[in-house]
């Protein structure tokens, strides 16, 4: 959470923008002092407008903890940026967030505004761009988005095979995001993510990228328990422009081709690989099932 914090803590528009850490009770007697020093080390964070640690009493569960979070401060400041705690952000991340929460806030197309970036962009790559669904790896969306989102994951893959839009959502076969949804009914994983995207994807509606990662998971620094595997997703964290400029609101689809490309490439090479990214692929889907960070954007 350190490096999270000092990472948010060092952008612009930190000082101007209300901090809200959610922290779920501990899950037995055991995990009581842990829990204990990760709300004391919250409660001394520094650099922003406002600091609130919001303390469950239960363990509620991670995936219903992060709904309820982002639900919560969605309904009182109609706006979310949310964060999970072991993702740094560049300099830029906040203004990038501000920035598109603005442009885009009004237009029922865009669901959500997106910090991390696939490590897609060589070649003429623009400033911003638009891929169908939503993410999870520091975003932002508006309650008018939010209100889309469906808990209910065996109505989400009916509803995808009734419209046939199974194999667009799983980007050929490449995604496994099938299977993630698939075991999140079956109760193997319990990913709020999945969830998120295939609402957002079903209700036809865009995210916006920035043409250079703004994001970056620390659990991608060998000190975690990531495979060496993981580090397909491993990216630098770039810059963003000073001014976000508006683009057409629809789906960017050379990018859309190259994110199929990306996921293809780690997938096809044999089975053994092809199990492994969908473990990598459970990981990011559900990956915001760790300790939510929700951070409300600064008022324009």
């Amino acid at each position: 959470m350190k490096l999270a914090v000092s990472a948010l803590a060092s952008n612009e528009f930190a000082a101007q923008t209300p901090l809200f850490i959610f922290s779920d009770g501990a899950r037995n007697p055991e995990e009581q002092k842990k829990v204990d020093q990760v709300r004391q080390q919250a409660k001394n964070v520094a650099g922003f407008k406002s600091l609130t640690v919001v303390e469950r009493n239960e363990n509620i569960g991670l995936a219903a903890s992060i709904i309820d979070g982002v639900s919560f401060l969605c309904e009182q400041y109609g706006r979310v940026i949310v964060l999970e705690d072991d993702l740094i952000t560049s300099p830029d991340f906040l203004r990038f967030m501000n920035q598109g929460l603005r442009l885009y806030g009004g237009n029922s197309k865009v669901a959500s505004i997106h910090g991390y970036a696939y490590p897609v962009a060589e070649g003429n790559i623009p400033e911003s761009y638009f891929l169908r669904g939503a993410d999870c790896w520091g975003w932002a969306t508006w309650a008018r988005a939010w209100r889309h989102f469906e808990p209910d994951g065996a109505k989400l893959l009916k509803l995808l095979n009734d419209r046939g839009l199974a194999a667009e959502f799983d980007y050929g076969g490449n995604a496994y995001f099938l299977r993630i949804l698939s075991d999140q009914i079956e109760g193997k994983n319990n990913s709020w993510a999945i969830r998120w995207h295939a609402s957002a994807f079903l209700a036809n509606m865009l995210t916006l990228y920035p043409q250079r990662s703004l994001v970056a998971n620390s659990g991608f620094d060998g000190s975690g328990t990531h495979s060496g595997s993981d580090d397909v997703y491993k990216t630098l964290i770039g810059s963003a422009p000073k001014e976000l400029k508006p683009i057409e609101v629809v789906e960017n689809q050379l990018l859309k081709a190259k994110v199929a490309d990306f996921f293809g490439k780690i997938t096809r090479p044999d089975e053994k690989s092809s199990n492994e990214i969908v473990r990598i692929s459970r990981r990011i889907a559900g990956h915001a099932l760790r300790k939510l960070r929700s951070i409300r954007s600064r008022p324009r």
